[in-house]
């Protein structure tokens, strides 16, 4: 039995710690020359250390292993995955690898939690179908989920304090279901979810714009691989409804990453190639400033989670209604931004050429 004041308190120690240490990171940063500079890509005008996902990183495990009541056995396959997970992001923050070898390193990580840790999707329970056992799909299906994840929040990692604020909405927005509403086995898992807000917090202060320290891949390939592993914990045995409500809570960076593969296959370009047109590049081209444009997504992401929230209050049929409704307003919103193409607003255009033909008619 958890003693929840406890782990209150621990999660409190691990926001001051996390606030300690990140300010000796920022100093190991510009002594290895781990500095993203001004470029064509970046929105930075001045060179900035990175590295500062190792701050969460060490404080997260510190916590877990030292103050939090969760058995050893449970934290070391997570803590050997996302060591691989952070080796890669350093690695890159120091010599910036290609993308094929950043994907090589998520795998590694992916396979491990699979086959080590034992966090997989095995069975998907639909409506008027039943049950379904994945079997030989199961692998596939959760390395793709880590993968996709992963990548997700490691492309929205573009302004100050983005991808850490979007991050701890979605954790926190995770662990609430995880430990109100829906039955997690394990009570370890949401008090493991809210160590990494904790963990987050800490750090945001330093994150948040004008940024002192980046999060880097090392934290946004850290924090979103993270994600989809505490995503995956509930979806062992998952309904429809339990693997929507991850996808509404990530609702931000999966957008952005779905609008990012669409706009380069309409462009013909490597899905890999980078562009400025994400959403945080279209809320600026609007007019917004910087802190605006941030402050923007953390509604709009807050949002999300409030609707993921309703699910699990929601009948069957009132969380398809919801998820229809959802996906209209999201249309809506890629396209008056502009976030797949300026010129292709296929919904928009319906809209208008019904408007003029109610003109005519009057």
């Amino acid at each position: 039995m958890y003693d929840m004041f406890q782990v209150l308190v621990f999660c409190l120690l691990t926001i001051i710690i996390s606030f300690m240490l990140t300010p000796l990171i920022k100093k190991l940063a510009l002594k290895v020359n781990a500095i993203d500079k001004p470029g064509e890509r970046r929105v930075n005008v001045k060179a900035m250390p990175t590295l500062g996902g190792l701050a969460i990183y060490l404080s997260f495990y510190f916590s877990l292993f030292f103050l939090q009541p969760i058995p050893f056995k449970q934290v070391l396959p997570l803590f050997v995955a996302s060591t691989v997970i952070i080796i890669t992001g350093m690695i890159d923050d120091l010599i910036e690898i290609s993308p094929k070898m950043k994907l090589l390193g998520i795998l590694i990580a992916a396979l491990i939690i699979y086959y080590v840790a034992d966090i997989r999707m095995d069975l998907v329970t639909l409506p008027l179908i039943g049950k379904i056992q994945l079997g030989v799909f199961s692998l596939p299906i959760t390395l793709i989920w880590i993968l996709a994840i992963t990548n997700a929040v490691n492309l929205i990692d573009g302004l100050d304090g983005l991808a850490t604020g979007v991050s701890i909405i979605a954790l926190t927005t995770m662990g609430i279901i995880g430990f109100f509403f829906l039955t997690i086995a394990d009570v370890a898992v949401p008090i493991m979810i809210f160590t990494l807000v904790a963990a987050s917090i800490g750090f945001l202060p330093y994150n948040f714009f004008p940024a002192r320290i980046f999060l880097g891949d090392t934290g946004a390939l850290f924090l979103g691989f993270m994600i989809s592993i505490m995503s995956l914990q509930g979806l062992k045995n998952a309904t429809l409804i339990t693997v929507i409500i991850p996808v509404v809570i990530l609702g931000i960076p999966i957008t952005d990453t779905v609008a990012a593969i669409l706009r380069r296959r309409l462009n013909r370009k490597p899905i890999s190639s980078a562009d400025k047109m994400h959403l945080h590049h279209r809320l600026m081209t609007l007019g917004l400033t910087h802190r605006q444009t941030v402050l923007a997504i953390y509604s709009i992401a807050a949002m999300f989670s409030l609707i993921a929230l309703m699910y699990p209050l929601s009948t069957f049929w009132g969380s398809i209604m919801l998820t229809v409704g959802l996906l209209l307003g999201l249309e809506l919103f890629m396209e008056l931004i502009g976030l797949v193409s300026e010129e292709r607003r296929p919904l928009l255009s319906r809209f208008r050429r019904f408007a003029k033909k109610l003109n005519r008619k009057r």
